[in-house]
Parts: C-alpha cells; structure tokens; sequence
C-alpha cells in the first residue's frame, strides 16, 4: 500500500484496485488527520455510539411491547433476560447505526469511493473456500488458546462479571426464538457491521499509519478486546487477526464477512445441538480439552491453506492490472 498525489488530492494505491487509485479528498485527509489517532477515536465513538443506541433501543422496544415505566424502572434486568428477542434486537440496531452506518459516514470524510476505501469488493471463489477451510482447521488452536484464557486468574469482581455474562448468553443462545432469527441477530449482522467497522475502516487506518503486518494484529487485538469478555479475549483476538490477515491478502472484505458469519452461525448451531443436551451447557463446550494430534493436525491444515491462499492471491494479482497514475 501507498500513498501519494493524484491531481489535487492524495491518494491511496491498493493492489486489488482495478479502476483509478482510491483519492482520499475527503475533510479529514484535506486537514490531514493522522491515520493511527483515526482508527482510536472512531473506536471510541463507535463503542459509545453502539452502547447509547443499543440501550435506548432496548427502552424504546420494550414500551412499544407494552412494559410498563415503573416495571423498566425496578426490575429491567429481569424483564431483558426474559425479553431476549428485543434484546437482541436493540443490539442489533446498536451494531447497524453504531458501527456499520457509522463506519461508512466516517469512511467518507476520507474519500468519495466509499466501497473501495472499505475493500468492498466481488470475492474470488477459490479464496472464498479457502478462507472458510482454514477458519475450521483454525478451530482446534483457538479452542486450545480459550482453555489456556479460562485458566488465567482474574480478580473475583471479573470473574463474577463474566459469569453474568455467559449466563445472559446461555439464555439468548437457548431461548425459543427460532433459527432464521437467531442467525440473523446473532451471526449475520455482527458478521456485516463488524467487519465493516473493524476490517473495512478500522484496520485500513492502521495499516496507513504503522504499517500492514503490525495493522493486522492491532486490528485482531482490538477486535478481541473490544468484546469485554476477558476469559475469551485470547481466542477472540486470534479469530480478529485471521479476519485482518484475510482482508489484506483478498482485498475483498466479504471474505471476512463470510467467515464471520460461519464462526457465528456455528454457534448457533452449537446452541441449538445443546438444547437437546440438558447435561451440557455452554460454558462446558468452551472449556473442552483440545488432544495434542487435533491441535497439531489443525495447524497443519491451516498453514497448508494459508500458504494455498497466498500463492492463488499472487496468481490472482498478476492478472488484475493495478490502477495508475496519470
């Protein structure tokens, strides 16, 4: 990646860009705002921006339901942990306008091609399916990375936090909601709004300003820490940097956005399986031990893809003639 001057503006060249190189005329690249103090202030907005909307949603659909004031007023932890279809419904408005729209607003401050600023782009096939191979084959390592989290203490305030926290998931994850609904709250929009926010936005920042190896695992580390769940930050942290590290190597963020989604939905997936399961629970699947040979042939898998998908993103680079300068 690089940057210069094309006519009046700046620009930023990004080899999987078929047409002119990506102009950065907007306001914030006009008053030339440092990339890397970007990223972190559009973290911070978007944390707030997507807290404040997704609580007053959750006020705002509980009325409409027909709650009551004085119910909201002494017993709203009850009533969402009972209410978890508007619960996830307030969350998901919280991602769409707190995260996805506002990822977009922002991304125009810094250039008029908004979709090719975030990477929006058709995916190649082959990269697709490679993609979503080694999130499986990655399975093995980030269930091994989790067991090594849970182990790590916490202070008894956090530890009694995250265990709110994994019982108002076990309740959502398990609640009658149906799955078509649940897929989408649950993985389909987190997949669009994160990735959008996080690979499409975010991580272009970084990569301007520290560079894209280091880019790729700030992003990650970000994306782990982001999700306030301290027992599972190791293993979401690893998940964020494949996501990174694929929306550089394809140059098309919907790679990201699908595997996104695969992850989610197979949690999904799992919640449904354990419904029928009353001797299993979630937290249980989390802290499954990972045998040795799982964990080495995993990784195995994962580097033999990895290298697969780097060869074919080369091969797919040498026939896509990069934009120039006139």
């Amino acid at each position: 990646m690089a940057e210069g001057l094309y006519g009046k503006h700046a620009f930023l060249e990004d080899p999987w860009e078929r047409s002119a190189p990506i102009p950065l005329d907007g306001l914030l690249e006009r008053n030339r705002f440092n990339p890397v103090l970007t990223a972190f202030l559009a973290l911070i907005l978007g944390m707030i921006s997507y807290l404040i909307i997704g609580n007053v949603a959750i006020v705002v659909l509980l009325l409409m339901a027909g709650v009551g004031l004085d119910a909201l007023a002494q017993d709203l932890p009850r009533i969402m942990e009972e209410q978890t279809a508007v619960m996830l419904s307030a969350n998901s408005l919280g991602l769409v306008l707190g995260m996805g729209v506002l990822a977009l607003v922002l991304t125009r401050l810094h250039s008029r091609r908004v979709w090719a600023f975030l990477r929006v782009r058709t995916p190649d096939p082959i990269s697709l399916a490679l993609a979503v191979c080694g999130l499986f084959a990655l399975i093995p390592a980030v269930q091994w990375i989790g067991n090594v989290n849970q182990a790590i203490p916490l202070p008894e305030f956090l530890r009694a936090l995250e265990d709110m926290q994994m019982e108002l998931i076990e309740k959502v994850l398990q609640g009658d909601l149906g799955i078509l609904f649940s897929l989408t709250m649950i993985a389909l929009t987190p997949a669009l709004c994160e990735e959008v926010f996080f690979r499409g936005y975010v991580q272009r920042h970084f990569e301007r300003g520290i560079g894209v190896a280091w880019g790729i695992v700030v992003t990650g580390l970000i994306f782990g820490l982001y999700h306030l769940r301290l027992t599972q930050v190791l293993p979401l942290s690893v998940l964020g940097v494949y996501l990174a590290y694929l929306t550089w190597r394809t140059g098309s963020l919907w790679i990201p956005i699908v595997v996104h989604f695969a992850n989610n939905a197979l949690g999904v997936a799992t919640a449904e399986y354990i419904k029928g399961r009353p001797d299993l629970d979630i937290a249980d699947l989390e802290q499954i031990p990972v045998p040795w040979y799982a964990l080495v042939v995993g990784l195995l898998f994962f580097a033999g893809l990895m290298y697969a998908l780097q060869q074919w993103s080369e091969i797919l680079q040498t026939r896509r003639p990069v934009a120039s300068t006139p």
